[in-house]
């Protein structure tokens, strides 16, 4: 059996009057990666995770994941309060176990790495010198198991100069950190709201788009529009010694969604 991660992201979970479209979103998201066969071994959800960081928030995030029954990691976004998520989901496997927002779990076949780009009162991300120490440390640990690498900014230049504004500050110094090790088969991230590949520091940058609303292809200057285009998923998979991307249609789509 080939090893398999689901990436979904950013379902801006909130609550109120406009609380049940992003819900939906990411429930019926989640239900249709319970439909695939053979099931992914984990989820990851990069970041965004709820619109304004509130105990609230977290608490209907919880009511809509608390029961599946998948590994899930959570990853914290620029929308996020790392301080609320900890609160929230401490000793969860949400968190891997503890009660850190950066985090590593040792899957049987792969090693998920979450880090921790949120930086207080911006929409950019950076990691800092403490955290890439870390993950070097992490990454050294099984040298012969495939790592998937996870955050919310992505660390290069996506070609959407709004967004590619709020990436994140240090990502050449993240891709030197990749660069020393040669197990890095993913580095998954969010934030764009649009599906984006592209080769970063030996390894494929992998975006997920949104569970809720999908960003413009604005590829000049000027705030992008959120469309309430079709939604989707992506499923990285081991198929020999290589990882694959697939996209997995999730709303729009003649496909069976599960409950849970």
């Amino acid at each position: 059996m080939t090893a398999s991660i689901a990436h979904i992201s950013d379902p801006h979970l909130t609550t109120g009057p406009l609380g049940s479209a992003p819900a939906i979103g990411l429930g019926r998201a989640l239900g249709r990666l319970l439909a695939l066969d053979p099931l992914p071994d984990c989820v990851v959800i990069t970041g965004d995770l709820v619109e304004r960081g509130r105990p609230e928030e977290y608490a209907a995030l919880r009511e809509v994941i608390e029961h599946f029954p998948l590994p899930l990691h959570l990853v914290p976004g620029n929308h996020d309060e790392p301080g609320a998520m900890v609160e929230a989901f401490a000793g969860t496997g949400f968190l891997g176990g503890g009660g850190q927002t950066r985090y590593a779990v040792d899957h049987p076949a792969f090693t998920v790495v979450v880090l921790d780009s949120k930086v207080p009162g911006s929409g950019g991300g950076r990691l800092g010198e403490d955290q890439l120490q870390w993950l070097d440390t992490v990454l050294a640990r099984r040298r012969d198991v495939p790592a998937i690498v996870c955050l919310h900014h992505p660390p290069m230049p996506i070609g959407i100069p709004f967004l590619d504004g709020m990436r994140l500050e240090d990502g050449k110094a993240l891709a030197e950190v990749l660069g020393r090790h040669g197990n890095v088969a993913r580095v998954l991230a969010g934030h764009v709201h649009r599906p984006i590949t592209a080769p970063f520091a030996g390894s494929i940058l992998a975006i997920a788009p949104s569970t809720h609303l999908q960003s413009g292809l604005v590829r000049h200057k000027g705030t992008p529009n959120y469309l309430p285009e079709p939604t989707s998923a992506l499923l990285h998979v081991q198929v020999e010694d290589a990882w694959v991307t697939h996209t997995v249609a999730v709303s729009h789509a003649a496909a069976p969604i599960a409950g849970y």
